[in-house]
C-alpha cells in the first residue's frame, strides 16, 4: 500500500469523528505487515477527560481483533482548515499506546504526520525515545 492510500484511509476515518466540542476531527490508519489496515477516529465526550484519540481507537480495534504486533506504518491526519497547516503528530498518550503494539512485534513503525502541504515521516522511536514497554515487565 502506498503512503497516499494509507493517508487516504486516515482521512476517511476522520470523516466519522465525534468531535462536537473541539471541532477537530482526527483520523489514524495503521498498516500491518500482512497488509491489513485498521483505522480509528477521535471520539470526544462531554466529560472531556474521557475523550479518545484516533490512534488509541485504532490500536484498541487492532488488539480487539487479536493483533499482537506487526505494526509497520501509521498515518495521522487532522483538519486541513485549522491551525497553521503543519503536520500533526500523535500526542504523548498515543505515542505510548502505539509503542505497546509495536513492541509486541518488535517493530519501529514509520509514522506519517500529515499537514496541509507536508507529510513528515518520523519513526516511532524518534517520537518516543527510551520508551517504556512490555519488555520492562518481564
Amino acid at each position: 500500500m502506498s503512503d497516499a492510500k494509507l493517508i487516504e484511509a486516515a482521512r476517511e476515518a476522520a470523516t466519522h469523528s465525534w468531535s462536537p466540542y473541539s471541532d477537530y476531527a482526527v483520523g489514524a490508519a495503521l498498516r500491518f505487515d500482512d497488509g491489513a489496515v485498521i483505522t480509528g477516529t477521535n471520539v470526544e465526550n462531554a466529560s472531556y477527560g474521557l475523550a479518545l484519540c484516533a490512534e488509541t481507537v485504532a490500536v484498541a480495534k487492532a488488539l480487539g481483533e487479536g493483533r499482537r504486533g506487526g505494526l509497520i506504518e501509521v498515518a495521522v491526519v487532522g483538519p486541513l482548515d485549522k491551525g497553521d497547516g503543519a503536520p500533526i503528530t500523535p500526542c504523548g498518550r498515543c505515542r505510548q499506546v502505539l509503542n505497546e503494539i509495536a513492541q509486541l512485534g518488535g517493530t519501529d513503525p514509520r509514522v506519517l504526520c500529515v499537514g496541509s502541504d507536508e507529510v513528515r515521516e518520523i519513526r516511532l522511536s524518534a517520537l518516543l525515545p527510551h520508551a517504556f514497554g512490555p519488555a520492562h515487565l518481564d
